[in-house]
């Protein structure tokens, strides 16, 4: 029994020795976002632009990544999707700013309905929203309908989850 627990605890550690971990230069934890990151359309009239985005410490037999960008203070009982990008290619690590899916990943419709980016654009006078923009190293790629719903999408990215690292920024709009 001692050895198998010790087992466990070696595993764990190592697991962590090459933690995953997300940057930006556009968005920080606990900072709001600019007007780039805000959508146009709903009554919104930013630009749209998703954040630039890297990631290292991918963890091995990592076969490809996703970014998930959530809002769970949208008032829908659900939250709000803002991006699903899946089966990006394991030898990318970062997108530049208002990036393009790159080349053989699959871009997910948003909660727009749209695929690709949408920004933030939470309801007038209601107060701050955490966008929880994520990275997950993922396990293998992903087989998934073209129109998948966001709760799909978000099922397969999290049972094929190696790891991931999430950066939380605020917008509010009075």
């Amino acid at each position: 029994m001692r050895y198998l627990i010790l087992a466990a605890l070696l595993a764990s550690n190592s697991a962590l020795a090459g933690s995953l971990t997300l940057a930006s230069t556009d968005i920080a934890n606990g900072k709001s976002m600019s007007k780039t990151q805000e959508f146009q359309g709903f009554g919104c009239s930013g630009g749209n632009q998703s954040p630039q985005l890297s990631w290292s410490g991918a963890p091995k037999g990592t076969a490809a990544f996703a970014i998930m960008v959530h809002d769970p203070d949208a008032p829908t009982g659900s939250g709000w999707w803002h991006w699903q990008l899946v089966n990006i290619p394991k030898e990318v690590t970062s997108l530049a700013a208002g990036a393009a899916a790159p080349t053989g990943s699959q871009a997910m419709n948003n909660d727009y309905g749209a695929k690709g980016f949408g920004g933030a654009c939470p309801p007038q006078k209601h107060g701050v929203h955490r966008y929880q923009f994520t990275v997950y190293a993922l396990s293998q790629k992903l087989e998934l309908p073209e129109n998948a719903s966001g709760a799909l999408t978000g099922y397969m990215v999290k049972a094929h989850a190696l790891d991931s690292s999430t950066i939380e920024a605020l917008y509010q709009r009075d």
